[in-house]
């Protein structure tokens, strides 16, 4: 719960320091650890200790709370530990972009061209493909578990809506409306996951 709530301050306070070109509306949140990013390396440590974190929960908390889920609950807790939120933010530090749209004459194809930025294209794009999957898991598992049964549409409803930020990600691109839905991805799926956090903690 703790991680959560630090990763979504950690880049709503990062902003306050990228200047007045960096949009929020337009700019992803890796452009904030960006190679050329000031102060970029708040985000990594941030970033790393949540994924750390993110990972310690499934495996030992969802995991052990849902196995009797069956295989559901097994493919969803590991999704959950490979996904953006646990492997793609422990990477944080392998995935800086070589510059920041913000910054004068960074472009798509300069921002990629390090090895940092193709990692983040790569580990970005399939860490949230596999936090939605793992979301439709996670909520299988809990329909079957009895206790966990009314958690199952609520966690299949949050996954849909991440799914819908997704695909709007895309489609808003050129419109300079995707750093929108990707924060919009970001706190959704930091919120459901400290919920869920809460849920399990109360029935400890």
């Amino acid at each position: 719960m703790a991680a959560q709530a630090a990763f979504v301050a950690s880049w709503l306070v990062a902003t306050s320091w990228q200047g007045p070109r960096y949009s929020s509306l337009a700019h992803t949140i890796s452009d904030m650890y960006a190679v050329t990013a000031p102060g970029g390396m708040f985000l990594v440590v941030v970033f790393t200790l949540c994924g750390a974190a993110t990972i310690g929960f499934a495996l030992r908390s969802v995991w052990p709370t849902l196995r009797t889920g069956g295989w559901a609950a097994v493919v969803g807790s590991g999704l959950l530990v490979l996904s953006i939120v646990g492997l793609g933010n422990l990477l944080s530090a392998g995935e800086r972009l070589a510059c920041r749209m913000a910054d004068p004459e960074c472009t798509a194809t300069r921002q990629l061209s390090n090895t940092g930025g193709q990692l983040d294209n790569i580990i970005s794009s399939a860490g949230v493909l596999l936090l939605i999957i793992a979301g439709f898991f996670l909520a299988a598992a809990m329909r079957r578990i009895p206790g966990w049964q009314a958690w199952s549409w609520p966690t299949r409803w949050t996954t849909i809506l991440i799914l819908g930020f997704a695909v709007a990600t895309v489609l808003t691109q050129q419109a300079g409306l995707g750093g929108l839905f990707e924060r919009s991805i970001a706190v959704t799926g930091a919120v459901a996951l400290a919920v869920f956090a809460g849920g399990i903690l109360r029935r400890a």
